[in-house]
């Protein structure tokens, strides 16, 4: 679809940001727009039967994000480790639709992630770094696994500096840790558990031994309640 007919049916959709960095909402209705995914910046949505395009939708307050990811994937170019940006609207990126499933909800399903993702996220980190970026904000609803394999989503972070840690923890968890809840559903109050309690300690000191120990306390405290 063109971008001019796009830009009359993005119209019908709101997308506001939320506050204390939770999703953004979505409003408005479209006959062709299925959403499939909600950042804290943008939704993501295609048209049904389009298996080459989605259209990420930003909030109106989130445009110099837009921009930013434009740039980033720019400079990304064609790559297997990222979506393929074909161009922008006034609100919207038109990205290559990407088939698979998200880290987080392969936890929530009981699903296998193969080892081979984690190298196929290292690889694209070097990749990004080779083209003079910073890969961040790496977690799990930003990794996608399809036929065994790891691609990134969301590279709106690539042009700030420093080092969130979100991956080294990521990886050093599924190092160490990952076979005691291979196979297993991971509770939804369990993942996001982990996430506020690791947002609230971004601005001070971090054990990260001390942080999985008190998660698998907790775990099974509630795994023995068969909660």
């Amino acid at each position: 679809m063109k971008n001019h007919n796009i830009e009359n049916v993005v119209k019908d959709i709101q997308v506001q940001s939320s506050k204390n960095n939770n999703p953004v909402t979505v409003k408005g209705d479209s006959d062709l727009l299925k959403c499939v995914g909600v950042g804290t910046d943008a939704a993501v949505f295609h048209i049904e039967g389009d298996t080459q395009y989605v259209y990420k939708v930003f909030s109106a307050d989130k445009l110099e994000t837009m921009e930013r990811e434009k740039q980033v994937y720019e400079r990304l170019g064609e790559s297997p480790y990222f979506p393929i940006y074909y161009g922008k609207g006034s609100n919207f990126l038109i990205l290559s639709y990407e088939k698979g499933i998200t880290l987080y909800d392969c936890l929530l399903k009981g699903i296998h992630i193969p080892r081979q993702v984690i190298a196929d996220v290292e690889e694209a980190r070097a990749y990004a770094i080779s083209k003079g970026l910073n890969p961040r904000d790496i977690h799990l609803k930003n990794i996608l696994l399809h036929e065994g394999r790891g691609k990134l989503l969301d590279v709106s972070e690539y042009l700030k500096e420093g080092n969130d840690h979100r991956w080294t923890y990521l990886k050093k968890g599924y190092e160490e840790h990952y076979d005691l809840i291979d196979g297993k559903e991971v509770p939804l109050w369990l993942i996001e558990t982990v996430r506020k309690w690791y947002n609230q300690k971004q601005d001070s000191p971090f054990d990260f031994q001390e942080f999985v120990q008190k998660l698998i306390r907790l775990f099974r405290i509630k795994d023995t309640k068969g909660e």
